[in-house]
């Protein structure tokens, strides 16, 4: 596993993370690093966004973009200013949308080639609605 950094914010090495459940959480509020599924609600974060550093979101498949409003509503609504990092099943020509919806890294595989990430950042120069990270 290797991770894609999408923004120049100082990211947490892949093996220094280790996020818990939403429920796990709740039981351990000490934890930095949490993981939250696709169906559940960014808004349960509140409470500990203070000392939250991480928070991982899933693409259980490449069609589901409910991670990309996840990322926006962490950003937008909860004015979330640490990392934001995904997993899951996405793909190279997500990587621009993925940046512009606020995501600081993505996890690859270690087969996964950074160049076709790299590409597809550079693809558009131009963007026609708001970003997070414009």
């Amino acid at each position: 596993m290797k991770l894609f950094n999408l923004s120049q914010q100082h990211i947490i090495p892949a093996e220094e993370a280790d996020p818990v459940s939403l429920a796990e959480l709740k039981e351990h509020p000490e934890a930095y690093a949490v993981a939250l599924e696709p169906d559940e609600s960014v808004e349960a974060l509140r409470p500990f966004l203070a000392q939250i550093t991480l928070v991982v979101l899933h693409f259980p498949i490449f069609r589901d973009g409910r991670a990309f409003t996840q990322a926006r509503s962490l950003r937008e609504y909860e004015d979330y200013k640490e990392e934001i990092r995904v997993t899951g099943h996405v793909l190279p020509d997500q990587a621009a949308f993925l940046r512009r919806c606020g995501v600081d890294t993505v996890v690859l595989s270690d087969d996964d080639d950074q160049t076709e990430w790299e590409a597809q950042l550079k693809r558009f120069t131009i963007t026609y609605q708001q970003s997070i990270a414009s």
